[in-house]
C-alpha cells in the first residue's frame, strides 16, 4: 500500500508552476533516464488508436511534484463524468462526513419543513438511515412542506431532453424520496412496483411501439406505461425517474409517512430554523464515484449550495467553488453542472490532475483511494486496469459520453511512488473499447517504470 504523503507548500505557486509551466525540457531533470521518457512518448503520440481522436495526457509525480508528461494539458476538453471529481471535492469541502436531511419550524404543533437537497432520505442504494423518517413519522401535529428554498430546474443545463426517462437523467429537486426513482419488475405474469404509491400509476399502453420492451415515464406526467412485450416478458426490471413537482413532493411524502403533509408553495425558509442532520457514510461518496451516479452527484451540489446560501442552486454553488477552491487552476472551468451530462462542462487535464492533487493533500489516502473505482476490482473500471494478483495499481474516475472517453486519477507504481493523471479523448472516431484497450497498454507501463 502506498504510504500516506503529507505535502505541504510553502508557496501556493509552487504547485500551479510545477503542474503547468514545466516543459518537456524540465523531464530532463528527473532520476528518470531520457529513453524512459521517450518510450511514454512514443507510447502516447505514435498510438494509431489515439490518433483517430483528440487526445491529452498529463502526468504528475505526487511525491515529488514533478511534472512527467504533459500532451495538450492546457486544451480543454469535455469531461464527461470526469465532472464528478470537481463534485467530489466541492462536497467534501464543505460537507465532508455530515449531511442537513432538512431545515424545519415548529410553529405550535405545526411543522414545516423544507428541503436540503439530501440525496439519502429512503434512499434503496444505501443502508436506512431511521432519523429523519422517524422524526416526520412520530410529529403529532400539522405536517407542512415548502419548496421556497428551492431556485433550480428540474434538469442540468445542456441535458438531453429525450433522457427524462432514463434512470441516469433523474431529476433535481429540493427533497428527493426514493433516489427519485420508481422500480418496476416483472413478478410472474404482473409486475412489482416500488414504491407502492406508482402502483395505480403503472399503465398498459397499446399504441407504444412493439419492437422490443418498453416501460417509461409519459414526459409530462407521473403515469409509467408499458407495451405488450413488456406485459409478457419473462424478467424485466426498470429504474424509472419520476416528476419531481412540488405537489408530487408533498403528495409522495404523505404516502411513504401515513399522514398528510400540505404544501406551502412560498414559506420562505426564515432566519431562525432547525437542522435535522444524518451522517454521510463512506458509501455515497464512494457510490457517486464508483458507479457514477449522477443523482447523487447533482443533489450534493445542491446540499452544499443550501448549507452555504440558504438556497438550493447548481449554478451559484458552481460559482463559489470555483472562487472558493479551483481559483488557481491555470485555466478556468467551464462547468455546469455535477455529474458531468452536460456537453456544456468543460476542463483541461492539467486541471483535472491538480484538483486531484488538492484531494490527494486533503484526504487520507486509503480513504480516497477507497472512495474511487479500482482497477479490476470495482466500479466503471472493473474489467479494466487489474493488477498483479488482483492487487489494482489504478484508482480513477471514468467520463464517457457518445464520442467521448476520459479516465483521471491515481496510479500507483511498482516503485511505491503515486503518480496522478488525467487521459481524455474527445470527438472518439474508434470503439471506447479499443481506446480502454490503448490506454491500459500505457498505464501497465507506468506502472512497471515509475
Amino acid at each position: 500500500m502506498i504510504p500516506v504523503i503529507n505535502f505541504k507548500l510553502t508557496c501556493k505557486y509552487l504547485l500551479f508552476a510545477a503542474l503547468f509551466m514545466c516543459s518537456f525540457a524540465s523531464y530532463s531533470q528527473t532520476k528518470k533516464p531520457a529513453k524512459s521518457f521517450k518510450t511514454l512518448k512514443i507510447l502516447v503520440e505514435e498510438s494509431p488508436v489515439f490518433a483517430k481522436s483528440f487526445t491529452g495526457f498529463v502526468l504528475f509525480d505526487a511525491e515529488d511534484k514533478r511534472m512527467i508528461y504533459n500532451k495538450n494539458g492546457d486544451l480543454y476538453f469535455t469531461p464527461a463524468s470526469n465532472t464528478k471529481i470537481f463534485t467530489l471535492y466541492t462536497a467534501w469541502k464543505v460537507l465532508a462526513d455530515t449531511i442537513p436531511a432538512f431545515y424545519y419550524k415548529e410553529q405550535g404543533d405545526s411543522l414545516i419543513i423544507w428541503g436540503s437537497g439530501n440525496p439519502l432520505f429512503l434512499n434503496p442504494d444505501f443502508f436506512p438511515d431511521s432519523t429523519a423518517f422517524s422524526f416526520l413519522k412520530n410529529h403529532q401535529g400539522s405536517l407542512y412542506f415548502s419548496p421556497a428554498n428551492y431556485k433550480d430546474e428540474r434538469f442540468g443545463s445542456g441535458w438531453a431532453w429525450d433522457d427524462y426517462s432514463d434512470y441516469y437523467q433523474v431529476e433535481k429537486s429540493p427533497f428527493p424520496i426514493y433516489g427519485n426513482l420508481a422500480a418496476v419488475r416483472k413478478s410472474g405474469n404482473g409486475f412489482e412496483v416500488f414504491p407502492e404509491f406508482f402502483r395505480q400509476r403503472l399503465v398498459y399502453n397499446k399504441d407504444l411501439p412493439n419492437e422490443r420492451a418498453i416501460v417509461r415515464r409519459e414526459e409530462h406526467r407521473n403515469f409509467i406505461e408499458y407495451n405488450e412485450i413488456a406485459g409478457n416478458a419473462n424478467r424485466l426490471d426498470r429504474q424509472i425517474p419520476y416528476q419531481c413537482s412540488p405537489e408530487m413532493i408533498a403528495n409522495l411524502l404523505g404516502d411513504t409517512l401515513g399522514k398528510e403533509v400540505l404544501l406551502l408553495e412560498k414559506f420562505s425558509l426564515p432566519q431562525k430554523f432547525k437542522t435535522l442532520h444524518v451522517k454521510a457514510t463512506p458509501a455515497l461518496y464512494r457510490r457517486m464515484m464508483q458507479e457514477s451516479d449522477n443523482f447523487l452527484a447533482e443533489q450534493l451540489l445542491l446540499t452544499s449550495s443550501g448549507k452555504v446560501f440558504g438556497v438550493m442552486n447548481t449554478a451559484k454553488m458552481i460559482d463559489y467553488a470555483k472562487r472558493k477552491f479551483f481559483n488557481e487552476l491555470p485555466r478556468e472551468l467551464i462547468w455546469a453542472d455535477g455529474s458531468g451530462l452536460s456537453r456544456y462542462n468543460m476542463a483541461t487535464p492539467g486541471s483535472i490532475v491538480q484538483v486531484l492533487y488538492q484531494l490527494y493533500r486533503d484526504v487520507p489516502a486509503e480513504r480516497l483511494f477507497a472512495m474511487m473505482p479500482a482497477g479490476g476490482v470495482s466500479g466503471t473500471i472493473k474489467a479494466w486496469y487489474a493488477g498483479d494478483n488482483d492487487d489494482p495499481y489504478v484508482f480513477a474516475k471514468t467520463g464517457t459520453l457518445r464520442h467521448v472517453h476520459c479516465l483521471s486519477g491515481y496510479l500507483c507504481a511498482k516503485s511505491g511512488k503515486t503518480m496522478i493523471f488525467s487521459f481524455m479523448h474527445n470527438n472518439l472516431s474508434v470503439p471506447a473499447d479499443d481506446v480502454r484497450k490503448e490506454m491500459e497498454k500505457v498505464l501497465e507501463w507506468i506502472y512497471s517504470n515509475y
